[in-house]
């Protein structure tokens, strides 16, 4: 069975003063490097989805694309370009700027979709659902595409019309802290130091 990942780097990241997220500096190294490291043990094949600065994406050594609908349409965007880059049984969709992801997030991601013969499964941090910390069944391109072509955007509206279960997380709280702003990106830096 072959399971891909695809971490989204495609935003416009307004919050960060419009800096590309994934390269913003976090305790010595960009953001997209500690994710990186959390999936690699995990996943067949790595691919990012940024919108600008390819070059220095590709410099992590993994195939880098645009979204195919320009405009920046969200993560829905990006998720269905990496299904259309893949061969893989699974895909597995995280965020770059989560540099904490758990070291067993496909294991539990993938047990919980099997378990519930689900179509996906999304991530929890036991207090609310992580909706671009999924796995998903790369079959259900179409549907999504679908629901980007009418206009929609929240990925949770669309999975809730598929057969999704909740992965949770409880024992690892921190593990989806994400970082968009400056204030954010310092507090965790202190954490990462400590």
């Amino acid at each position: 069975m072959q399971i891909d990942a695809v971490i989204l780097a495609g935003g416009m990241a307004r919050r960060m003063g419009g800096n590309d997220k994934g390269l913003v500096e976090l305790a010595g190294k960009p953001m997209v490097q500690h994710t990186i490291e959390r999936l690699r043990p995990q996943v067949d094949h790595i691919m990012i989805n940024a919108n600008r600065h390819h070059e220095q994406y590709c410099q992590f050594g993994f195939d880098v694309f645009s979204d195919q609908d320009s405009g920046y349409l969200g993560p829905l965007a990006g998720m269905i370009t990496a299904m259309d880059n893949t061969e893989a049984n699974y895909l597995l969709v995280v965020p770059c700027d989560c540099p904490l992801l758990p070291t067993d997030l496909l294991a539990r991601l993938k047990a919980t979709l099997e378990q519930n013969n689900a179509d996906l499964a999304v991530a929890s941090d036991g207090k609310r659902e992580q909706p671009v910390v999924l796995l998903l069944k790369p079959q259900l391109r179409q549907s999504m595409k679908n629901f980007l072509d009418a206009g929609e955007r929240k990925i949770d509206i669309w999975y809730a019309q598929h057969k999704y279960a909740v992965a949770e997380f409880s024992d690892q709280p921190n593990a989806f802290v994400n970082v968009n702003t400056p204030e954010q990106k310092q507090q965790l830096a202190a954490e990462i130091a400590q």
